[in-house]
């Protein structure tokens, strides 16, 4: 099985490559993130290619994708779902929202009021969709990639640590260098690669991966590694910055400790590896814990922080192989 999940990984992140040029590393933390059954908030400037990436990604796992373009006028029942009376058959009808499919793109997700970002909490933390007193299931996977824009304000509702806390991991796309953004001229001069992607697994293979992803290794020193840069997150007061100062109200919730951990097993799975190493925890650490840090704190601080946490909590020094 172990060959077979890591065949499936490259075949996905070597097929988003065809499309998205530069962001290997950000498909790695998406494809971690999938593996370990959570969801991910892309924030960046317009045309950094959020969009694409997440359709690439959906495209390439062929699997059951939606989209959802949220506009401040956007109501809770056009993402869930609603019931209605049906004359022909003298009964109420609940008509599915597009909640109800394996990849869900919420596109511009702080461009709807906070009681529609309020209706994916129950589908991203459970799984499910309650309407009308009736708890329906959604079919797994169930993988939602956000996107926002950080620097609009207007017509924008930021989005609340509650929804915040639902991502496993929030991801900068980041730039291309000149060489990369010249490869991306040439690719798409003549042709539009999105179009034309088809997929390279189905919906079970993605299911496999995240069963495996729940049995890889994580070894008792590594178990209090993780929760000793929890623990900092939740102890850690102030930064000195510029001359200036960042307080940390609150660290990271329980729900991120385990987001830790599950974000780690997913990145070893993406890795090759049956078990997780340190550099695991530390390549997901930023992405998995600087957006759940609350208090008088920049958003750029916030990964100055996990870094410097990072580099002052005491690594632990092992055989990592699994045993």
């Amino acid at each position: 099985m172990e060959s077979q999940v890591n065949d499936i990984l490259s075949k996905i992140e070597e097929n988003a490559a065809r499309v998205v040029i530069g962001k290997r590393e950000v498909t790695r933390l998406l494809l971690a993130a999938a593996a370990a059954g959570g969801h991910v908030l892309l924030e960046d400037v317009p045309g950094t290619g959020k969009t694409v990436l997440a359709k690439s990604i959906a495209k390439s796992m062929g699997c059951r994708f939606d989209r959802i373009q949220f506009t401040p006028d956007l109501l809770p029942s056009d993402v869930t779902g609603l019931s209605f009376f049906n004359q022909e058959q003298n009964a109420f009808t609940f008509q599915q929202g597009p909640v109800f499919t394996n990849i869900l793109l919420a596109d511009e997700i702080n461009r709807a009021t906070p009681r529609t970002q309020s209706s994916l909490l129950e589908c991203m933390a459970e799984g499910q969709v309650t309407v009308d007193g009736v708890t329906r299931r959604l079919e797994a996977p169930f993988f939602v990639i956000a996107t926002q824009n950080p620097v609009e304000t207007i017509g924008c509702f930021p989005l609340p640590e509650a929804q915040l806390d639902r991502f496993i991991m929030k991801i900068s796309m980041g730039g291309l260098d000149s060489a990369q953004e010249r490869q991306m001229l040439d690719r798409f001069i003549v042709e539009e690669p999105l179009a034309t992607l088809e997929a390279v697994c189905t919906d079970k293979d993605i299911r496999q991966l995240q069963q495996a992803c729940r049995e890889v290794s994580v070894h008792t020193d590594l178990r209090d590694y993780i929760v000793a840069l929890v623990q900092a997150t939740r102890s850690h007061r102030g930064l000195v910055s510029g001359g200036g100062s960042s307080i940390v109200n609150q660290g990271v919730s329980p729900r991120g400790t385990l987001a830790l951990l599950r974000a780690s097993q997913g990145f070893a799975l993406v890795n090759g590896r049956d078990y997780v190493v340190p550099e695991d925890i530390k390549a997901v650490a930023i992405p998995v814990m600087a957006h759940r840090l609350i208090g008088e704190i920049q958003e750029e601080q916030k990964a100055v922080v996990i870094q410097g946490l990072l580099d002052s909590v005491p690594v632990p020094t092992e055989d990592w192989t699994k045993r």
